[in-house]
């Protein structure tokens, strides 16, 4: 099977690289932008994973009206593409950013979650999935993957990413600011348990389409996630009442589970020790 991944962050990409090896091809922007060579790979792909969550500049700000725009265009190559290739199956990787928190705690993140997007990224996000949707056939399947918190470290720069890291790094200093009153939950799933739900998806693809929450299916508390980093680090944790723009709440874990045949392995006190080791 082969796999083209574009959208390449740095970060889950890597990971699908080594996981598929040389099974999977990094669609570059040089590769993308030239009408020859974009086909000519394209041709020989049986799934193409667009990573859909956060702005083509990584520099840009999610609330920065120009990333819709960036993101709409990018997008447009890789749509136009897959129609033009029968037999392709199109995975999107986003974010949970493009549903709002839920309002009672035993609320779930599912497929049929409300959509309200939260921000420009998450608006481009909602366009891209939508566009996408519109040309799903047997010929042409689509799976919409919306992300809790990734956690892990890039291969390429070492640097930690996800709520975790935040907190370790910031935890060197001695404090660390904690989004929120501390009652609020989050669910947060390592990259390598994403990349093998990835993986699993592309194994059985849709008849045509499908959308589905990914993460650990449990949240953490994050007066309890500040008491392990600070009892690994000896930092003092500070609490902020305004919780901003975190996305809070868990994945329906049960939908996964019917979808997915794996279940993430990688636990919240394994995020948190690589994020202390990495720091």
């Amino acid at each position: 099977m082969r796999v083209a991944v574009s959208g390449d962050e740095g970060f889950i990409a890597h990971y699908l690289k080594d996981q598929l090896g040389d099974d999977c091809q990094i669609l570059t922007p040089e590769i993308i932008n030239d009408s020859d060579m974009l086909p000519a790979i394209l041709a020989s792909c049986n799934t193409i994973v667009h990573l859909n969550g956060h702005p083509p500049d990584q520099s840009m700000a999610r609330s920065d009206q120009e990333v819709l725009r960036l993101m709409r265009d990018n997008a447009r190559v890789i749509l136009k593409s897959v129609q033009a290739h029968q037999g392709i199956h199109l995975i999107l990787v986003g974010s949970l950013r493009v549903h709002p928190n839920p309002r009672r705690e035993d609320e779930f993140y599912s497929s049929e979650s409300s959509l309200t997007p939260r921000d420009v990224a998450a608006e481009g996000q909602l366009w891209v999935e939508e566009s996408a949707l519109e040309h799903a056939m047997d010929t042409h399947p689509v799976t919409i993957l919306r992300t809790a918190n990734v956690q892990g470290v890039s291969p390429n720069d070492s640097e930690g990413h996800g709520v975790v890291h935040h907190l370790c790094r910031e935890a060197s200093f001695g404090f660390f600011n904690v989004p929120g009153t501390g009652e609020e939950v989050k669910d947060m799933i390592h990259v390598t348990d994403l990349v093998r739900i990835i993986e699993c998806v592309m194994q059985k693809p849709p008849p045509t389409r499908e959308m589905l929450a990914v993460g650990r299916g449990q949240g953490v508390r994050m007066n309890e996630l500040a008491e392990i980093i600070s009892g690994e680090t000896g930092a003092a944790p500070q609490y902020n009442s305004r919780p901003g723009d975190e996305v809070w709440g868990i994945v329906d874990g049960w939908e996964m589970s019917q979808r997915v045949e794996i279940k993430p392995e990688v636990s919240i006190q394994e995020i948190i020790q690589e994020a202390i080791e990495n720091i």
